[in-house]
Parts: structure tokens; C-alpha cells; sequence
């Protein structure tokens, strides 16, 4: 009999035990700053990363009704790093319990199997993200009155649910760079995945700090529609590849997106804060409405949008030529097909140069007469 090989397990801070625990390694974290809430002592700094901070609350003189209010400040990078933890935790949550499972039963390519957790992870993601924030927009009516982008700013003043959206963004985002490493991504995967996850962490951690928190909710929403349908769309793709109508349903979105985006920041910088009344650059404010930030703001979003659309075309035009390679075979399959079933009637008409009818019967032989 053969001796059975134990799968050794790898060495205390190596690469591969990094790899294999950091979910592990994150929740313990977790616990530990959770578990620092139970003791006096150690409450006052665990606090810091688990509360939002920064609370003001303001009381009407004629009722003693009060609004609790949040600003940000350094504090708010314990906080981030906290959530970005419990981001990692979930990632592997969902990894491990649903995308692995479904991965098994697919069979799917190496190739396939990566994007496959991708747009998986993303997925859920987006799903939640956009629910968080319709209901912040519903509730808040943002919709209903466009002036308030710019009315009234700057909107240093946030309520919790506005505050604790952006702290959950800016922290998953994070939690997206180290997860490069601990899920073992392609080479060739990692530039395409660093810079979307950059671009996310400069927008929305921009948008945050410059007290531009309702433009970028309202821009927010429905960007995470659009990439929703995409990536459910592509893990329809992966299981039958014939379910393909969703990507006709992203493209048509990602364009009208596209717009809404461009024509809301060019009303915002353009018009609405240059006609505010207190321009003014204060950082104690929080007021950062001058025309070298507006303009900066615009162009980085004029940029970003005129790449998204060009990666569009490039994504389009692709499909296009393949789907153009795909029926240039078929036709020539057919073509050689109808040649072949006109020919081959006439050759079996004859068999060893003896010319015979339908019914497998040779013809006669007329009988010369004699003259």
C-alpha cells in the first residue's frame, strides 16, 4: 500500500498562511474592538472605531426638539478602517458560502472563474449599495428639489445615514486593494481592477471631504443601477451564454447615465455655485466653493466620464467582431452544404461508368438492326 501525502500546512507569516487566514486575522480584530466596548478603560478608544463621530446637535429656542448632525475629521479614519475589516469578512463570507458553490456546480475556465467572482462580489455590492441609497434619496427628497446641490452650501452638516453611506463606501473600497492579494488575482486582471477601485476612493473620498455629499448620493444611485445590471447580467452570461438580452438593457442605461451625470456636475460647478452668495475657500467651514476646485471637480469628472464611455465603445466594437467572426463560418458551412447536395445526385446516376436509373436498374441496350 502507498503511503497516503499530508498536505502540509504553510509556514506562520508566510505567503500563503497570509493568504489562507487574513478573514480569520480580520474577524478577531472585530471581535477584539467589539469585546473593548465591555471595559471602561479600553471603551473610550474602542468607541472611536466603531461609532460614527463627530455628532453636533442643534435645539430650537420655541421647542426643545433636537437635530443631531455629524461632521467629519480625522477620527473618521478609525471608523473606516474598522468597516474595512468587516468588508473583508463579508467578502469571504460570500465567497466561501455562495460564489464557490456555484462555482463547482458551473465548471467554469480559469478565466471565467475569476471574472466570475467579480462581477459576483460586485454584485452584491451594487444590490445593496443602490437600496441604501434610493432610500436615502426618498427619504431626504433630493430628487424632488435639484437646487439643493447647491443651495445652502456647504453642506458640512450630514445626517447619520448620510455620514455612515459614505463611511461603508469609502471603507469597502479600501478593503478592495489588499483583496488584489488575498484572492490571488491574475496579472493580467490587476491593472483593469486598480484603477476602477482608485477612481472610486478619489470621487467618492472627494466628494466627501468637499462637502459635496448630496451631488455625489444622487450620482452615486444610479451608476451602482447601471454596474448592477451589468455584472448580473454577465453572471447570467457564464451559466447559459444564450441569456445575453441584459447587456442590451446596460448599454442603452450606461448611456443615459453617462448623460445625467455630465449634464448634473456641469449645472452644479457651472452655474449653481458660481451664483452662490458666500464663495469662499475656508477649511474650518468647510466652504471650498472657488473656481480652481469647481473647475478641478468638473474636469476630473469630464474625464472620468469621456474614459468610461470610450472603454464602452472599445467593449462594444469588440463584441461586434466577434460576433461578425461567428457568422462568417456558418455561411460558408451552408454554402458548401448546397453545393455538395446538387452535386451528388448526379453522381449516383453512375457506378463503375455504367449509367443507371433511380430505382437502381440499369437502362436498356437498343439492339442495332441489321441493314
Amino acid at each position: 500500500m502507498g503511503l497516503r501525502r499530508k498536505n502540509k500546512s504553510p509556514a506562520v507569516l508566510s505567503h500563503e498562511f497570509v493568504i489562507q487566514n487574513h478573514a480569520d486575522t480580520a474577524s478577531c480584530l472585530v471581535m477584539g474592538l467589539l469585546l473593548g466596548l465591555m471595559f471602561e478603560v479600553p471603551a473610550k478608544y474602542a468607541i472611536i472605531f466603531i461609532a460614527v463621530q463627530y455628532n453636533v446637535t442643534y435645539t430650537i429656542d420655541d421647542n426643545s426638539e433636537q437635530f443631531h448632525f455629524y461632521d467629519y475629521g480625522p477620527k473618521d479614519i478609525a471608523t473606516i478602517f474598522f468597516y474595512m475589516l468587516v468588508a473583508i469578512n463579508l467578502h469571504a463570507v460570500i465567497q466561501e458560502y455562495i460564489l464557490d458553490k456555484i462555482n463547482r456546480r458551473l465548471h467554469l475556465s480559469k478565466t471565467k472563474h475569476s471574472k466570475f467572482n467579480e462581477s459576483g462580489q460586485l454584485a452584491f455590492f451594487y444590490l445593496f449599495s443602490f437600496l441604501w441609497g434610493a432610500s436615502i434619496l426618498n427619504t431626504e427628497e433630493f430628487m424632488m428639489n435639484p437646487t439643493s446641490l447647491w443651495k445652502d452650501y456647504p453642506h458640512s452638516r450630514m445626517i447619520f445615514q448620510v455620514k455612515f453611506f459614505y463611511i461603508c463606501q469609502i471603507a469597502y473600497w479600501l478593503h478592495a486593494l489588499p483583496e488584489l492579494y488575498f484572492q490571488k488575482i491574475r496579472k493580467e486582471d490587476i491593472p483593469r481592477q486598480l484603477r476602477y477601485i482608485c477612481l472610486y476612493i478619489a470621487h467618492i473620498s472627494g466628494a466627501y471631504i468637499l462637502n459635496l455629499q448630496h451631488l455625489g448620493l444622487i450620482l452615486m444611485v444610479p451608476h451602482y443601477l447601471v454596474e448592477l445590471i451589468f455584472h448580473a447580467s454577465r453572471l447570467f452570461y457564464f451559466s447559459d451564454e444564450n441569456k445575453q438580452k441584459g447587456f442590451t438593457i446596460w448599454a442603452l442605461l450606461f448611456i443615459m447615465v453617462r448623460l445625467l451625470t455630465l449634464t448634473l456636475s456641469v449645472l452644479t460647478f457651472g452655474f449653481g455655485l458660481a451664483r452662490v452668495e458666500n464663495p469662499g475657500f475656508s477649511i474650518a467651514d468647510g466652504n471650498f466653493n472657488v473656481l480652481p476646485v469647481r473647475i478641478g471637480c468638473l474636469g476630473a469628472v469630464c474625464l472620468t466620464q469621456a474614459w468610461m464611455m470610450w472603454k464602452f465603445i472599445n467593449f462594444q466594437l469588440k463584441k461586434w467582431r466577434e460576433h461578425v467572426k461567428n457568422q462568417i463560418p456558418k455561411k460558408k458551412i451552408t454554402n458548401t452544404k448546397n453545393k455538395r447536395i446538387k452535386k451528388e445526385p448526379n453522381r449516383a446516376n453512375f457506378v463503375n461508368g455504367a449509367a443507371k436509373l433511380e430505382g437502381g436498374a440499369s437502362p436498356r441496350i437498343r439492339k442495332s438492326k441489321p441493314v
